[in-house]
């Protein structure tokens, strides 16, 4: 399988645009084009590491109050969230989520009704999806994508509809 992919891999790459292959590259590595394509990622993770272990207190994360990190109350809330309360905050915050989704599936499993499980099911898998990716692309382990935080990320169509889920999984809780 490696031949396989080493045959194949400059193909696709040739078939794919410049700007195509420009963000993989800033993926693989933000330095290639510091102040444009690989900004974001290089000030996110310059905010996490800053604030060390307990972090700098609240409201006192110099990367957000000098502008320095983009999207800083929708993308990139986690990196404010590091810088401000650091690793133990952080830490936190992920533990909440994975109380949140461990409970979502809970529900899923205790349902009464095929439909009501796989509904809690997929509604959990979406939350935990764009809690993944959202934390992972402010460490730089994922690609910047542009999905905000699950009910912390300051926005209006994505805070909307994390509140239905949230009350959907609730209404199955109940029931």
């Amino acid at each position: 399988t490696n031949v396989l992919f080493g045959v194949l891999a400059p193909i696709i790459w040739d078939k794919l645009a410049p700007y195509q292959q420009k963000r993989l590259l800033v993926f693989i590595n933000p330095d290639v084009d510091r102040r444009l394509a690989g900004y974001h990622v290089i000030q996110s993770q310059i905010a996490i590491g800053s604030g060390g272990v307990v972090g700098k207190g609240y409201l006192q994360g110099s990367q957000k109050a000098l502008a320095f990190l983009p999207m800083r109350h929708t993308d990139f809330i986690y990196s404010v969230v590091g810088e401000e309360l650091g690793f133990l905050g952080s830490f936190a915050v992920v533990l909440l989520y994975a109380l949140l989704i461990l409970r979502g599936y809970r529900i899923a499993m205790n349902a009464r009704s095929r439909f009501a499980s796989l509904m809690a099911v997929g509604l959990v898998t979406a939350l935990f999806y764009h809690i993944m990716v959202n934390i992972m692309m402010t460490i730089g382990w994922a690609p910047v994508t542009g999905l905000p935080l699950p009910l912390i990320s300051y926005g209006g169509t994505a805070l909307v509809v994390n509140a239905i889920q949230i009350g959907l999984l609730q209404n199955v809780a109940l029931r």
